[in-house]
């Protein structure tokens, strides 16, 4: 079992590159996993700082609150709201809640701008998304990068933050029906996975990220997500791998270390097992075809 796994490590990063591309296209103000216990914590979109800045914030666990106009929300688990700033909103953390666990990104310049004025006026405030939403993988991958230093430059910025816009524009497009909204200890194992793939997590660790019996966690997860807990973190730990084969000079050792695997040999186990074929032999292949996930049965 990972040890201290529930020791969060929440930290949040502000860019303040120079580029005025970003300015006409999309830049990154900030990003961040935070947790608030404490009602100090209330922000006013009328008497803010910050101007021409559009929030996402995407709750993870526990309860938070946000008034847009006239009407008050309610946020739980897999809920986000998109304001921009300055605009008639307030959102806090309400004396009824024990916890708000969230991970956010601020966002500025004429697209994103466009883009959110789109979504607030035919959407709205309030979208559910699942853990496994493309919206919310890119999220936590561009907070990955952050937490990597990763992102050095405005252009790095820029590119993160309109692949960000296109997929949130490419979700609501497509919303048809009112989307499920999945249990609060589901979508706080698949998170925990997420982000702790590349650490030597297991079932145990994933059950006690939930909160609930390894009994009922399993059968919840297979009902939410139509696949066990372990196959679930092997997709996860595959997809990376090959993202790491395909654009990286790593050693199939360093790579095996990377996504989770203290031994490489058993790493190129799982991998053949998945893909029919040994990581050093996908990274070869001129026949291979160049795609960053697999879909197998």
């Amino acid at each position: 079992m990972l040890i201290n796994h529930h020791d969060k490590n929440y930290e949040s990063f502000g860019f303040r590159f120079k580029g005025d591309h970003q300015k006409k296209i999309v830049g990154i103000h900030s990003i961040g996993w935070d947790e608030v216990t404490s009602p100090s914590y209330d922000w006013d979109g009328l008497k803010r700082s910050e101007v021409g800045k559009c929030v996402f914030q995407y709750t993870l666990s526990g309860q938070g609150m946000i008034q847009v106009g006239e009407k008050t929300y309610s946020l739980s688990s897999g809920q986000a709201f998109l304001v921009q700033i300055p605009s008639n909103h307030r959102y806090f953390f309400p004396s009824t809640s024990k916890h708000w666990e969230f991970i956010h990104i601020t966002l500025y310049g004429n697209e994103a701008k466009k883009i959110f004025d789109f979504i607030n006026e035919n959407i709205g405030h309030i979208i559910t998304f699942s853990p496994e939403s493309e919206p919310i993988k890119l999220l936590l991958n561009i907070f990955e990068a952050a937490v990597a230093k990763k992102i050095t430059d405005a252009f790095q910025a820029s590119a993160f933050g309109y692949s960000f816009l296109m997929e949130l524009n490419r979700f609501v497009q497509n919303i048809g029906s009112p989307i499920e909204q999945w249990p609060e200890s589901i979508s706080k194992a698949v998170l925990f996975a997420q982000k702790h793939y590349h650490n030597p997590i297991g079932l145990d660790d994933m059950v006690e990220a939930s909160g609930l019996s390894k009994y009922h966690f399993t059968r919840l997860f297979h009902t939410t997500i139509s696949m066990t807990p372990l196959k679930y973190l092997t997709k996860i730990r595959m997809d990376k791998a090959i993202e790491l084969l395909r654009h990286s000079n790593l050693s199939i050792e360093e790579i095996s270390s990377q996504v989770g695997y203290s031994n490489g040999n058993y790493f190129s186990k799982v991998f053949h097992k998945r893909f029919g074929m040994p990581p050093g032999q996908f990274r070869q292949s001129k026949y291979a075809v160049p795609v960053n996930h697999i879909v197998i049965d």
